[in-house]
């Protein structure tokens, strides 16, 4: 609408409103404001209302997800008994893999990335000898590395993967100093089992997998069910030939 246009649709406004009296024009705002407040109550009750059916197919859905999750440990967690009776071992990695011509499923668990108070003791100690090298070029590159491995995530924690790169270094600089804050960094590492999760993929005729979407993660075992594999004893026996 050009201004030409809004001024003229202002000037009929003005108008008609001189053919109001004044209690009429309060009359008509008031009942203009009245209708501003039922239409927010009627969203407000909407709300209300729709709020606990999407919460009851929330539920629903996650105790679905939280079934499926147990039972496919609980499948896994009979095989990976037999094969440790089968071989005479029993494997703790994080995870396990079992396939077919149609599929394949990882179950396993998620590590968490955690330090007691001294990693901050090592960090300093570390800090103190790199700065101490930063006097030409070359070291100065080297230094901006070593930070970097210090560098912490949003959580304020180290990455655990790279305190494997910081030990590697302590045998190029062969300082006493620099070795003892890395040592202290690595023993204040404490990782932390985080989530037990299952991915699964389909597998086609051409053998491309296809990851079936699925967000077990978060949800948790059915109530009284507990993954215990990894705190049984193996009966140890002859491995098969």
């Amino acid at each position: 609408m050009s201004t030409t246009e809004m001024i003229q649709e202002a000037t009929k406004t003005v108008d008609l409103l001189k053919d109001f009296t004044a209690e009429q024009l309060k009359e008509a705002l008031a009942k203009v404001e009245a209708k501003k407040d039922d239409d927010r109550q009627a969203y407000k009750d909407l709300v209300e209302q729709t709020v606990p059916k999407a919460i009851f197919k929330l539920c629903t859905a996650s105790e679905i997800l939280s079934n499926a999750k147990t039972e496919a440990f609980q499948f896994f967690e009979d095989i990976l008994k037999l094969k440790a009776d089968v071989y005479g071992i029993k494997e703790k990695q994080q995870s396990h893999t079992f396939s077919s011509d149609k599929g394949e499923i990882t179950i396993g668990y998620r590590i968490t990335d955690g330090w007691d108070d001294t990693a901050n003791t090592g960090i300093a100690k570390v800090e103190k000898f790199i700065t101490s090298l930063a006097n030409n070029p070359e070291t100065e590159a080297l230094v901006e590395g070593v930070f970097t491995l210090l560098k912490k995530d949003a959580k304020g924690n180290l990455k655990g993967s790279r305190v494997l790169e910081l030990q590697k270094l302590t045998q190029k600089f062969n300082n006493e100093e620099f070795t003892d804050g890395v040592d202290i960094i690595s023993k204040a590492y404490k990782p932390v089992r985080s989530v037990w999760f299952v991915e699964a993929n389909l597998i086609d005729e051409n053998k491309v997998k296809t990851p079936i979407p699925l967000s077990m993660s978060a949800v948790d075992f059915s109530k009284g069910y507990k993954f215990e594999f990894y705190n049984e004893p193996v009966i140890e026996t002859d491995a098969v030939d």
